[in-house]
């Protein structure tokens, strides 16, 4: 399975945290699947520990590329064709990270691994995160 972490399914990641479900914690440590970070959950956990409404055990940038590492997590960049697709979304959804989550898995043929049932409303394939 190819999969694309939705930020707050990469931050349950990154904590440990129970919220992230048996199912989906599966679905990423399965033998084969391919997990997608995009630059854009990067961008948005940067900016929520800027803000302080993210407090993470180090700072972003020691855990995160070291997390993907060890995790064999892929980055995948905001490309202009991603950025260029969000224009063509239906408005269901008014997060700009989300709706660009959303671009790049249905531009890619990604499967997001998220707890947010809009994500579905996109016809982009979902795992439930909580699951």
């Amino acid at each position: 399975m190819t999969l694309l972490l939705d930020t707050h399914t990469l931050i349950w990641w990154l904590e440990g945290n129970r919220k992230l479900g048996r199912r989906a914690r599966g679905a990423i440590e399965a033998a084969g699947a391919v997990v997608w970070i995009s630059a854009a959950s990067a961008w948005e956990i940067a900016i929520k520990v800027a803000l302080g409404r993210l407090d993470l055990s180090e700072p972003p940038e020691v855990c995160l590329p070291r997390e993907m590492a060890r995790s064999r997590f892929q980055p995948l960049a905001v490309s202009l064709a991603h950025a260029l697709a969000v224009r063509a979304l239906p408005p269901h959804h008014a997060d700009p990270f989300d709706r660009m989550l959303i671009a790049q898995a249905d531009a890619e043929g990604l499967t997001v691994v998220t707890a947010d049932a809009v994500f579905a409303r996109y016809g982009v394939p979902t795992v439930d995160a909580r699951q």
